[in-house]
């Protein structure tokens, strides 16, 4: 009986429209979770699958050593894509001249993903017996037709512009010379004890590498090292990773959107139901039956929102791929994730947000059909914040799998439940001392203000989130675009000078003067090791394996240089920069990792001398601005009696590229590399991950005005009445429908007011703890944010309320 009842209530509601406000507040939230759970897959994948172009592969095993057999064996029965590569120093000879190099050894299928950029039209590899090589390298030995390399003599057939995973070092001084792995035999190079770097390169489905990686990585030593695009070792895997973050913090906002209207439409839907249950209880019906009955009839309304939302959500998703450019709209992600999300959403919202609006709703007394003023109990509003609170922080968490977003999120909205408690309220109670005056349009809003202080502040609640969503990814959008574009700007330099001899440095800064070449500073280069921290020495990666108990250095030498003033695209974090001879500056990573500290006393090895000086400041460097970056920085008197070598890098246009040609027969020994195709490459991925932000924050603007629009739905009845009642008494049109307005209107301007507040405080949290993003005030919101509010909520409550508007005194009490 109980169904048959819940589904005749639910038909009569659904076709009088009375379901409409929750109803659209679930299929609000499914399609908001759905929609941009799989919008913001798409473009993550798509950003990934870009990106990973720059490592020629999805994950790559890089190892001193040969990588165990079971590891490839594993990958291929997972079916992924893979090749094997080496890398390792040597010395090639043409005639009476020769070249330390950089060999790369690749097997058949190598490159898994990019393109090897040629001079000319060929692709492949190249065949057996020949090398493909780097251009300078041509230039420093005059073009041969054939190298030496080890017992072996190779034709030189294609010049190389650039590998895809070339990386970015402008240390790496050696040209690159590319032959096919099977050739590495017969050169006799590699023999025990040889410095060799293996390569094992995979691509494959996400769930793929999945596997491979819970299989693989646990078998890895320390020396051996799991690289992807997020690495470190990509020169965007910064950015990739502050796009990642940006999409799961939008569609998190967008979940707490969503429960927020979820939450105000079940206190909706069961303060209308108030008389049905007084009515029910008066003619017998049992509680069982009570709970029973709105238990169906609410699982059905939540079925139906569902349904309509996952619709909703791939409708949207399909609207938007068909914009997408072809080489991200080409990427799809699984459905099983969005569906399921949906899913939660939907279902553990209207659980947890209708829990407390349901419980006050069965205990309403049979004496509510005499008096209608009677409500129930009054249970604690603690409840409600712990159940809501709950429901967000679960689905959030599912959604992200980021506790610091997913906390940030809370925090936020506990600060706006805070605000609205205080502030809101006592702003619309500010209308108590004019509420009964209504003389004129100002009055009889505050006086509307007042009466409906209850359901105002519930509706603030829309109001503000809606508007703390906004702020909140509009501003983060622009900080992350305008950083992206600080670190690329139009004129990046897109050459570097390295080997630069002391006595050939001011004779090249004025040839490019002359030539109208700007160029960034100079920096002088000296190699050197690091063997003690406070008098304590350290040991090599290999020694800890090997047993040895102390405490770990840097294995390898490292590029020192000296400076008198902060580098660009760096910040000092302590200290104070080289103010005495003695002092070094250290990049924050390095210290963090060898636990350094201000004052900390350093002993490098230089030229077979030692030199002793202290840590001054610890700085972070922006890694991926692709300029000159050291680690550690020393004043010019610690580094003067080392032999030394420079570098610079300029921006140079297409059209003076004589200018390279002049530079190499001018100073032969200065190394020219080129990294104007790596920009023109990061620059895309950067567009790409451009017009991922705009498309997630068009989306979670049409999700903001969703929830405003469902909000000017809340009171219309009681709006309803008291129109009526006004009417009756006289009031004018033009009177109400200005009140009308300017009730809005003060809604609209204390929700920008708060949203402001919040959206600074979220803003905070996430640029320091997250994002790690410089803070500052947006000082501008403070007045822009108010009126667009006001204005905003005034248009959609005007437009809402029309029809109300229009009516006669006569047709008002008949809809009653």
């Amino acid at each position: 009986m109980e169904l048959s009842l819940a589904w005749r209530l639910f038909k009569r509601e659904l076709m009088q429209g009375q379901l409409l406000l929750i109803v659209l507040a679930i299929t609000l939230a499914v399609l908001s979770v759905t929609g941009l759970a799989r919008v913001s897959e798409r473009l993550q994948i798509a950003i990934n699958g870009q990106a990973s172009k720059f490592i020629a592969a999805d994950r790559i095993i890089n190892s001193p050593v040969k990588i165990d057999p079971s590891i490839l064996q594993k990958a291929n029965e997972l079916g992924l894509n893979s090749v094997s590569s080496m890398q390792f120093n040597s010395m090639v000879f043409a005639d009476d001249k020769f070249q330390l190099v950089t060999v790369r050894a690749v097997g058949d299928a190598y490159p898994l993903k990019g393109v090897i950029e040629l001079k000319s039209s060929a692709r492949g590899l190249p065949q057996r017996g020949e090398l493909w090589y780097e251009t300078r390298l041509g230039g420093l030995l005059g073009y041969p037709q054939a190298l030496e390399l080890g017992n072996s003599q190779f034709s030189l057939s294609e010049e190389i512009l650039r590998l895809p995973d070339a990386g970015f070092n402008p240390f790496a001084s050696s040209p690159v010379v590319l032959m096919r792995l099977a050739d590495v035999a017969s050169t006799g190079i590699i023999q025990p004890g040889s410095r060799v770097t293996y390569l094992a390169q995979f691509t494959g489905d996400e769930s793929q590498l999945s596997a491979f990686e819970a299989f693989a990585k646990p078998l890895l030593n320390n020396s051996q090292r799991w690289i992807d695009v997020q690495s470190g070792d990509s020169p965007i895997a910064d950015a990739v990773k502050r796009a990642e973050r940006f999409l799961l913090l939008a569609s998190l906002l967008g979940i707490a959107l969503a429960c927020a209207a979820i939450g105000i439409a079940a206190q909706r839907y069961c303060h209308r139901h108030y008389d049905v249950v007084a009515m029910l209880k008066t003619f017998g019906a049992s509680g069982k039956q009570i709970r029973t009955l709105f238990g169906l009839h609410l699982m059905l309304v939540t079925l139906l929102g569902v349904v309509l939302g996952l619709m909703g959500g791939f409708a949207l998703d399909a609207s938007i791929t068909a914009f997408l450019p072809a080489e991200i709209a080409a990427y799809s992600p699984p459905f099983t994730r969005p569906i399921l999300l949906g899913l939660a959403t939907g279902f553990i919202s209207a659980f947890m947000f209708s829990a407390y609006p349901l419980m006050r709703l069965l205990s309403i007394p049979p004496l509510r059909v005499l008096q209608r003023q009677l409500e129930g109990i009054q249970l604690g509003t603690w409840l409600h914040l712990i159940l809501s609170l709950a429901a967000m922080a679960i689905l959030g968490y599912l959604y992200s799998g980021s506790l610091p977003l997913t906390l940030t999120v809370v925090a936020g909205v506990l600060l706006l439940g805070l605000l609205l408690s205080i502030l809101g309220f006592f702003m619309i109670r500010l209308g108590h001392s004019v509420g009964m005056k209504t003389t004129n349009p100002l009055q009889l809003a505050l006086a509307g203000l007042r009466r409906r202080a209850k359901q105002n502040a519930v509706q603030l609640v829309g109001f503000s989130s809606a508007l703390v969503l906004l702020l909140t990814i509009f501003a983060l959008r622009q900080d992350l675009l305008n950083e992206w574009q600080k670190q690329l700007p139009e004129n990046a330099p897109n050459y570097f000078l390295v080997n630069i001899a002391p006595d050939e440095s001011e004779p090249l800064e004025a040839y490019l003067k002359e030539n109208t070449v700007k160029t960034t500073d100079i920096y002088p280069v000296i190699r050197g090791r690091l063997i003690e921290i406070n008098g304590e020495a350290l040991l090599s990666g290999e020694e800890i394996e090997a047993g040895a108990e102390g405490r770990r250095g840097i294995s390898r030498e490292l590029n020192l240089t000296w400076r008198n003033s902060v580098p660009p695209n760096n910040e000092i974090l302590e200290g104070q920069f080289n103010v005495n001879a003695d002092d070094v500056s250290v990049e924050s990573g390095v210290a963090e990792r060898l636990n350094l500290k201000i004052g900390d006393s350093l002993t490098y090895v230089i030229d077979n001398q030692k030199l002793v000086v202290n840590v001054a400041s610890i700085r972070a460097v922006h890694w991926e601005t692709l300029q000159p970056n050291f680690f550690m920085i020393f004043t010019k008197e610690a580094l003067a009696p080392f032999a030394y070598t420079s570098m610079a890098s300029f921006y140079l246009d297409e059209g003076k590229s004589s200018i390279i040609l002049d530079i190499i027969k001018q100073y032969p020994t200065v190394s020219i590399i080129d990294v104007g195709n790596m920009i023109k490459q990061l620059r895309q991925i950067i567009d790409q991950v451009s017009l991922s932000l705009t498309l997630v924050l068009v989306l979670v603007l049409l999700a903001s005005s969703l929830v405003m629009i469902a909000q000017t739905e809340a009171g219309m009845a009681t709006r309803q009445r008291e129109l009526a009642v006004l009417r009756t008494f006289g009031a004018s049109g033009w009177l109400l429908r200005m009140a009308t307005g300017l009730e809005f209107a003060l809604l609209g301007l204390i929700a920008g007011l708060l949203a402001v507040i919040v959206a600074e405080f979220i803003l905070y949290l996430l640029k320091t703890q997250v994002f790690e993003l410089n803070v500052y005030m947006h000082w501008p919101w403070w007045g822009i944010a108010p009126v667009c509010g006001a204005v905003t909520v005034a248009l959609l409550g005007v437009w809402r309320c029309r029809q109300l508007l229009s009516k006669s005194c006569g047709e008002l009490l008949k809809a009653g």
